[in-house]
C-alpha cells in the first residue's frame, strides 16, 4: 500500500525539513561507495570519490530573480561548491524561455552573463541546454557546477562540533536588499527613497556581493575551519537550522547579528524581517575558538567583514535547539516556512 501523503499544495521555497527528510529517506538510497556526500538535509552539494581528489556536484535554479539570471546562477552555485572546501571549475546550465519573450536578444543576454561570470570565478562554460516553451510566465536558468577538492579537505555543513565558534560575513539579507531594490523600485520611490540610495541597494549583488567563493578561500586557508554554509531561501535563519540539523549540535545567536543599515531600512519599509530573506552573500563558517582571530583578520585583509555570532554546543535532545539572545535572556530562532522575499511576491 503507497505511504499516505497530504495533497494540499505547498507554499513557495524550500520544501519543509520535516517533508524533505523524509522523501530523501524514502527516494535516494545509495549502494555507491564513492558517493561520500549524497542528498542530505542541510549539505551543500554532492562529493564523489575520485581518488586522491574528489568530483563535488550542485545544480540550483534561479525562478525569482528577474534580471542577471545568468551571471545569478553562476555565483549561487559556485557558492556551494565553495561552502564544500572545493574550487568551481566547470558549469552546464539549462536556460528556459516563454515563447512570448523567447528573441534571439534575450538568450544572447543570458548566455553572455553566464559567459562573464565564469571567467570572473575561472569557470569553464562546459555546456548546457536551451529551450522554448509554454507554460511559464517568465525565463528559468538552471544551473549545474561541478568542481573538485583533495579527498582529505572535503568540507561539510555537517562538520559543525560542540564549543566550535560560529562566523557570519557580510551580514543579512544580502542579495534580499538587491531583489527588492531592483524589483520594487517603482513602489520605494513611491515611499520617498531617494535614487541613489535605490542604486546602492541593487549593487549589493556585486558590492558587497553575493558570492562567497573568496570568503570560503580566505577562510579555509587562514584557520583550522569545521564547516562551512552558504545562506539561501530563509536567509541566515534557515541555515542555521540547516547546519545545527546536519551536524547535530545546539546554538547559541548573540543579538544583534550584523546587518548594514540600508537592509534594515529596506525591510522595514516593505514589511520583512532581514534573518529570514534571501541571503547569498554570507557565509556562515564554523572552527574552533582559537582560529576566529585569524580567519577574522585574514578576511578583513580582503576586506570581507566577519563576526562571530554565536557558539555550537552539545545537544540535549533530539531536535537541536537554537536560540536567539533577547536582552538578559534567550528565544527561540525565528523559523521561516517561506523566504521573507519570496513572501513579497506571492
Amino acid at each position: 500500500m503507497p505511504e499516505f501523503l497530504p495533497s494540499e499544495t505547498l507554499p513557495s521555497g524550500k520544501l519543509p525539513q520535516h517533508l524533505l527528510t523524509r522523501l530523501l529517506q524514502k527516494h535516494t538510497q545509495s549502494t555507491d561507495p564513492r558517493l561520500l556526500v549524497g542528498p542530505g538535509f542541510g549539505e551543500d552539494a554532492a562529493v564523489i570519490d575520485f581518488g586522491d581528489t574528489c568530483l563535488v556536484a550542485k545544480t540550483d535554479p534561479i525562478t525569482f530573480a528577474t534580471d542577471q539570471l545568468g551571471w545569478y546562477a553562476v555565483h549561487v552555485n559556485a557558492n556551494d561548491i565553495a561552502a564544500m572546501g572545493a574550487t568551481p571549475k566547470w558549469f552546464l546550465s539549462t536556460v528556459i524561455a516563454p515563447q512570448h519573450m523567447a528573441t534571439p536578444a534575450l538568450f544572447d543576454q543570458i548566455l553572455g552573463q553566464i559567459q562573464q561570470a565564469c571567467a570572473d570565478l575561472n569557470i569553464t562554460v562546459a555546456g548546457g541546454h536551451t529551450e522554448i516553451t509554454t507554460g511559464i510566465d517568465r525565463p528559468l536558468v538552471v544551473g549545474q557546477m561541478l568542481g573538485e577538492v583533495r579527498a582529505d579537505r572535503v568540507i561539510r555543513s555537517s562538520g559543525l562540533q560542540a564549543g566550535d565558534a560560529l562566523l557570519l560575513t557580510k551580514g543579512l539579507a544580502i542579495e534580499a536588499t538587491s531583489i527588492i531594490a531592483r524589483d520594487m523600485a517603482d513602489h520605494l520611490r513611491s515611499d520617498g527613497w531617494a535614487e541613489a540610495d535605490l542604486a546602492e541597494a541593487a549593487d549589493y549583488l556585486t558590492q558587497p556581493g553575493i558570492s562567497v567563493v573568496a570568503d570560503a578561500r580566505i577562510a579555509l586557508a587562514a584557520g583550522d575551519v569545521h564547516a562551512l554554509h552558504d545562506p539561501t531561501e530563509g536567509g541566515v535563519a534557515t541555515a542555521l537550522v540547516e547546519m545545527a540539523t546536519a551536524s547535530q549540535v545546539d546554538v547559541d545567536i548573540k543579538s544583534p547579528l550584523p546587518v548594514s543599515p540600508l537592509t534594515v531600512r529596506l525591510c522595514n519599509d516593505v514589511g520583512i524581517d532581514p534573518i529570514g530573506a534571501i541571503s547569498s552573500g554570507a557565509l556562515l563558517i564554523g572552527c574552533p575558538a582559537d582560529s576566529v582571530a585569524a580567519i577574522v583578520s585574514a578576511l578583513a585583509d580582503a576586506r570581507i567583514a566577519a563576526a562571530r555570532i554565536g557558539t555550537a554546543k552539545e545537544s540535549v535532545g533530539d531536535i537541536p535547539r537554537i536560540r536567539l539572545q533577547h536582552g538578559e535572556g534567550w528565544q527561540p530562532l525565528p523559523q521561516f516556512d517561506v523566504d521573507e522575499v519570496a513572501r513579497l511576491f506571492t
